[in-house]
């Protein structure tokens, strides 16, 4: 028989019985849509793994305080992570280059009769670098991909200095729609406002910026608020000092890891913190790379991609034993028919090729209407994983594949079978 006939045989055996198709179809529709959806969760967890690389540089490590909850309520564990330590961060860990540090509050801006409420931060000459590096926020308009530099941001005046935050130098520089919220379009250089109840000279306004990413443009506008010397912040505007956030940047990337040694080592000494009964240290501070952050997405992504290959493979299985014990039913419902044919010679090969066109009939059934189920349920499985999942266009031809293979290898026992019946003994099957 030609492959033509023995495909439109095969499609009229599946369709004289479809609703045992279509049942035996539900594993297949399942498996496919749970392995869609799997490869969508695992696209997804790079992809933001991606996105959150592009505020965490290869070579910076972020330091923050370490928080544990008492008496419902989050604490500082330990002592505090201080300006003073940062700054001899550099001298103490060799692999460290620089190191931006900063610390932020709300506060009242007021000039004249114009009050804003906005975000305070104290921060570093090395500010505007660290904004260049992130790549969170870019200057309005400005071409993408094109390199970003320090001096982008800055819209008018001047940052301040190195000798200004040491003097604790009571300069700030405004947002762009800060400066229009309390000047009203005048030029702010030079004048002097007031942040809560500290007087302030403003040296420089940053250019009217916008975020990289689409869709943080409509969640927060980086044109509101205001910086100053994280050493006047400290001074002026709180009673008892912060404590503060910094960003280390190493030498080489490929020692990372022993530069945060470098770094808990020294912090350790600066907080007195020593080996406790359980033989580790109780640090009072955290600290972030870019590999750790890897291997928490890779680790919550490959908790949920086991889950669904796991679901996958259990569907897969019952809808390939479902295929399997359908065309046992069909061998054994057509010995009459299979016996015929081979007694007027047909070969076994044709045989076998029907019932497994027939078993790929129903898998591709299967395989179709389980990539149309598993496009619909991506939204669900990214709500599983805080938003991530990501359908790429090889997913699609790589899950009915599946489905295919699925049938072939269930569908072969029973091809098989049919092929070696014995036709005398077929055509006295009654």
């Amino acid at each position: 028989m030609s492959t033509i006939d023995l495909f439109r045989t095969a499609f009229r055996n599946v369709a004289a019985n479809k609703l045992r198709a279509i049942l035996t179809m539900l594993g297949i529709v399942i498996g496919v849509a749970s392995v869609i959806a799997m490869l969508a969760l695992g696209n997804g967890a790079r992809a933001a793994v991606d996105a959150t690389f592009q505020s965490l540089g290869a070579d910076q490590v972020q330091i923050g305080q370490r928080f544990t909850m008492k008496d419902g309520q989050f604490q500082a564990a330990g002592k505090k992570l201080t300006y003073a330590d940062g700054l001899g961060i550099t001298e103490n860990a060799p692999l460290i280059t620089w190191v931006d540090m900063s610390v932020g509050k709300s506060v009242k801006s007021r000039y004249q009769r114009n009050s804003v409420d906005v975000g305070l931060t104290g921060t570093t000459p090395a500010a505007l670098d660290s904004l260049a590096l992130e790549g969170n926020v870019q200057p309005a308009g400005w071409k993408d991909g094109a390199a970003l530099s320090a001096g982008a941001f800055l819209g008018a005046g001047r940052f301040f200095t190195e000798d200004e935050v040491i003097a604790g130098a009571p300069v700030c520089v405004l947002g762009y729609q800060t400066a229009l919220d309390l000047f009203s379009g005048d030029d702010p250089l030079g004048s002097v406002i007031w942040i809560d109840r500290t007087r302030c000279t403003v040296i420089g306004v940053m250019a009217r910026l916008e975020s990289t990413s689409l869709e943080n443009r409509y969640q927060s506008n980086p044109n509101e608020g205001l910086m100053m010397p994280i050493s006047t912040m400290i001074q002026a505007m709180y009673e008892e000092e912060p404590s503060i956030y910094i960003v280390a940047h190493v030498i080489d990337v490929n020692q990372i890891d022993k530069a945060k040694t470098q770094i808990s080592d020294y912090l350790r000494k600066q907080h007195g913190i020593s080996i406790d009964e359980t033989g580790k240290y109780a640090d009072d501070f955290e600290m972030t790379t870019r590999k750790d952050i890897l291997g928490q997405q890779q680790e919550a992504a490959q908790t949920f991609s086991i889950l669904l290959a796991a679901m996958a493979v259990v569907s897969l299985v019952v809808g390939g034993i479902g295929i399997m014990n359908v065309m046992l039913v069909s061998v054994s419902e057509r010995t009459r028919e299979i016996g015929i044919r081979l007694a007027v010679g047909a070969r076994q090969g044709d045989i076998i090729r029907q019932f497994l066109l027939e078993a790929m009939l129903i898998s591709a059934g299967g395989g179709m209407a389980g990539v149309i189920l598993g496009i619909f349920s991506i939204p669900m499985a990214a709500a599983l994983n805080q938003g991530n999942a990501l359908l790429l266009p090889g997913s699609i031809p790589l899950a009915f594949g599946v489905a295919l293979i699925t049938g072939v290898l269930f569908g072969l026992y029973p091809a098989v079978r049919a092929a070696l019946l014995d036709p005398i003994e077929a055509l006295r099957y009654e």
